[in-house]
């Protein structure tokens, strides 16, 4: 149902969200907001297919509660 990207795909991502998170970070120093900067970044890190972060999160630690 939900398609998983490539690896240059999520290579790509991954290197664009350093390259901007390192470009942000004289900037983001000095902002109260940088913590969901930060978690929006990190969320585009994980994103490795089209299913949402917070699904495959959920389903991966199911079997953590039961």
């Amino acid at each position: 149902m939900y398609p998983a990207y490539s690896r240059n795909k999520i290579i790509l991502r991954r290197a664009l969200v350093i390259l901007l998170g390192v470009m942000a970070l004289p900037i983001m120093l000095f902002r109260k907001d940088r913590a969901r900067f930060y978690s929006y970044l990190h969320r585009v890190w994980c994103k490795t297919s089209a299913k949402p972060v917070w699904l495959a999160q959920s389903e991966a630690a199911g079997g953590i509660f039961w």
